[in-house]
């Protein structure tokens, strides 16, 4: 266990969670939302600081990440609980588990080891993935500041629901974040997700803001979210409220968790949204989870040159240069 970094102390041994926007208020011997953070006595600890659920080698296209260190491997970890409870989560295992049954389970394996590991396996980078990385912010940080003094870089793949203490704390050392935008409707995200809209629409623009490597996801469910309308919702927030070169990445649902009722997306309706992203002044739109080679490489926006190649995890870096378009010099916002 370990002692969290934003809480506040109240009377009676209540104490207030500042890490997600759950900001949760615990009662002696409770936790919060996320079922990793626990009141002991009046002080707030957390119960998954050096235990890992997870760790393996990804490609960074599977977080996904396409515009950052395109065709490396991440060193991916995660603890378990979350502060959400979305109904179609595919890793319902490890992210609602402290929630069922209070157990936490996971193996030791602490930060200074998690840097070895990189190390070892030739990764450029870490993530901090699988479930939303604030519930286990203590545990990411120190691992990242230890990162970042060995020459790796760090990525988060997150819901977006950290609170402004939190980026505070972790801008410093962040490279790149992969937020989800699961829906562009309030009601979908109290009655499905066990959250508010307003909150990762305001994180998306302060990250921006902070000059963080962005990109996002938006999974499409038949019948949720795959209207036309609520899909140029999300488009053309992305472009006017962020950036038109700020990634989108459309992905294909497949039943899980709670929805295992709901056929999986159908192609052409991701077709169809990939459009919509293009209308919408998107330079770079892409698809997931579907085979699909040419909504899934890299084309430079402004002399349509093929910069990236992408079928699955088969990477093929074709005409970029220092995060360049090798034909026109155009700027593709790629860290590379």
């Amino acid at each position: 266990m370990k002692e969290t970094y934003l809480y506040e102390k109240l009377e009676g041994k209540k104490v207030r969670c500042n890490t997600c926007s759950q900001r949760c208020f615990i009662l002696p011997g409770s936790r919060g939302v996320c079922g990793t953070r626990e009141n002991i006595d009046g002080k707030l600890y957390s119960l998954v600081y050096g235990k890992a659920i997870a760790e393996h080698v990804d490609p960074i296209e599977k977080k996904p990440l396409f515009h950052f260190l395109p065709g490396s491997y991440s060193l991916s970890i995660s603890t378990v609980g979350c502060c959400f409870s979305c109904w179609w989560c595919q890793n319902y295992e490890i992210s609602q588990q402290p929630k069922s049954n209070k157990q936490i389970e996971g193996f030791d394996l602490p930060p200074e080891q998690i840097v070895k590991d990189a190390k070892r396996e030739d990764c450029q980078s870490i993530s901090y993935t699988y479930t939303e990385p604030s519930i286990f912010l203590e545990y990411a940080l120190d691992t990242m500041k230890l990162a970042k003094k060995e020459g790796l870089l760090n990525n988060w793949v997150s819901d977006g629901y950290m609170t402004p203490e939190a980026l505070d704390l972790i801008t410093p050392y962040l490279d790149a974040i992969n937020v989800d935008l699961k829906a562009f409707k309030e009601k979908t995200y109290q009655k499905y997700i066990g959250g508010r809209l307003q909150v990762v629409l305001e994180n998306l623009k302060d990250i921006y803001r902070r000059g963080i490597h962005l990109e996002i996801t938006t999974l499409v469910i038949p019948g949720l979210n795959d209207s036309k309308n609520e899909l140029t919702q999300i488009a053309k927030f992305i472009k006017n409220e962020l950036g038109s070169e700020v990634p989108w990445h459309i992905s294909r649902f497949f039943p899980a968790y709670k929805m295992m009722d709901r056929e999986p997306t159908k192609v052409e309706t991701l077709q169809n949204a990939y459009e919509i992203g293009k209308r919408a002044g998107l330079s770079f739109v892409y698809l997931g989870n579907v085979s699909d080679p040419k909504r899934e490489s890299t084309y430079c926006p402004k002399c349509g040159e093929l910069v990236i190649f992408r079928s699955g995890y088969t990477i093929e870096i074709k005409n970029l240069k220092d995060g360049l378009c090798g034909k026109c010099g155009e700027d593709l916002n790629i860290k590379s």
